[in-house]
C-alpha cells in the first residue's frame, strides 16, 4: 500500500527513517549497490521527497502505528 512521506527522523544508529502518512516508519537508507537512494544523504534531497509515496508493508500487515 502506497503512503506519502510526511517527515524524517534519525534512529538510534543515525540512519534516516521516513515518517509516513499512515503513521508507520520506514528506513530510507542509501547503501549502494543494493539500495540506491542518494537523495537521503542531504537535507535538500529529503525535503524534495516529502509527499513521495513509498510502499508500506506494515499497512498490508495491519500493524499499529509506530511510536518514536
Amino acid at each position: 500500500m502506497k503512503q506519502q512521506i510526511t517527515g524524517y527522523h534519525l534512529d538510534d544508529e543515525q540512519h534516516w527513517v521516513a515518517q509516513l502518512s499512515c503513521g508507520h516508519f520506514q528506513h530510507v537508507r542509501h547503501q549502494p549497490p543494493w539500495i540506491n537512494r542518494p537523495w537521503v544523504i542531504s537535507e535538500q534531497g529529503r525535503q524534495q521527497m516529502l509527499g513521495y509515496p513509498l510502499n508500506c508493508k506494515k499497512c498490508l500487515e495491519g500493524a499499529p502505528k509506530d511510536k518514536r
